[in-house]
């Protein structure tokens, strides 16, 4: 018998949340994070900043009205540190890098904090080192600051790395997750699912017929790109943990719209659809970190796309789906055969220790 969108909506069992420890589903970026960050940290912290829930923090100083900076933080603890297309020190920049970048911030500046297990080799940490400083050069940002610490062996898994990011924000550039407005059009800047599945393909020994690569990368110049050719970009999201899917019902609630995707229209290399089906796993739940979601007014939507296409980091972008006034707070995806099904939240931890 077949179920309507709506009737599941009605139906669908909540997932257990109530935990007195913390699980690895809570760094999963999906419902268990958004529910640590709801229950714990937005009312230990309470201000009006923090609340907002963007990549981003977005702040003006004292006694001025129009310079606004944007600061963000991260933390990386990827397994195994080197990968194909990259490691935890060129994740580690281009993840600050992007949250900054999608927010409409030019990147300034960069801390990185530095937690050393014993025992790692050096020639280890100078090659993450250079990779770092190839990527802050790619990015057009400075790494000003940091720390080191060292652990005992057995305690830190090699290496894991915090780095927070200063960006400017232009005058006049408001992007924010609860700018999306039924009608806009959604548009992904290329292939989704690289990254994670070229950190599994490493950890369980998978092969593909071309090299599967990581997508990290410092999305910055497209950015810039994008929101200089169209002036109706409303929100921009970089799909990291969790997925494209923790990415578009984040925006959904916030903005209290419905989505709609349409899966013909999904980006998917073959190699990751294959290793997806393989391992058991949705690309829409998988890992980016070289990849945007932008949402614009209908209007624009055909000039962003051929902005983004001409851009390096754009040639495989694709328009994906559009928000609706239907099904608020939820994301609903048009099947390949005209069905649909509800896109859920990620519940637990899909990929651990992917960035």
């Amino acid at each position: 018998m077949a179920v309507s969108v709506s009737e599941l909506l009605g139906s669908c069992p909540v997932p257990k949340s109530d935990y007195e420890q913390i699980l690895l589903g809570h760094g999963s970026g999906g419902g268990l994070s958004a529910e640590l960050i709801r229950k714990v940290f937005v009312p230990g912290f309470d201000n009006d900043v923090l609340s907002m829930l963007e990549d981003q923090a977005t702040v003006s100083l004292e006694g001025t009205d129009s310079t606004r900076l944007a600061f963000t933080t991260d933390s990386f603890v990827v397994k195994p540190i080197f990968f194909p297309g990259g490691d935890i020190g060129k994740l580690a920049v281009c993840g600050t890098v992007n949250d900054l970048a999608v927010g409409g911030a030019k990147p300034m500046f960069l801390s990185a904090a530095f937690i050393l297990e014993e025992g790692l080799a050096l020639e280890d940490l100078k090659r993450i080192v250079a990779s770092m400083r190839a990527a802050c050069a790619e990015a057009g940002i400075k790494l000003v600051t940091g720390d080191t610490k060292v652990v005992d062996r057995g305690k830190g898994d090699q290496i894991f790395i915090t780095t927070s990011g200063i960006g400017v924000v232009p005058r006049g550039r408001n992007l924010s997750i609860r700018n999306a407005r039924p009608g806009d059009k959604i548009l992904v800047s290329g292939t989704i699912g690289d990254h994670g599945i070229a950190i599994m393909s490493v950890r369980e020994g998978i092969e593909f017929d071309t090299a599967m690569l990581s997508d990290c990368a410092p999305l910055a110049s497209l950015s810039e790109t994008m929101l200089n050719s169209v002036g109706s970009i409303h929100c921009m999201r970089d799909p990291t943990r969790g997925g494209v899917s923790s990415a578009l019902n984040e925006l959904a609630e916030a903005s209290g719209v419905g989505v709609m995707l349409y899966e013909a229209a999904l980006p998917v290399r073959a190699e990751v659809k294959g290793a997806c089906e393989m391992l058991g796993l949705d690309p829409l739940y998988v890992a980016n970190e070289g990849k945007l979601l932008a949402v614009v007014a209908a209007a624009d939507a055909d000039r962003l796309l051929a902005a983004m296409k001409g851009h390096p980091l754009g040639k495989n972008a694709a328009m994906i789906g559009e928000v609706t006034e239907k099904h608020r707070g939820r994301v609903i995806m048009k099947s390949l055969i005209g069905g649909e099904r509800v896109v859920m939240m990620l519940a637990g931890e899909q990929l651990p220790r992917i960035c």
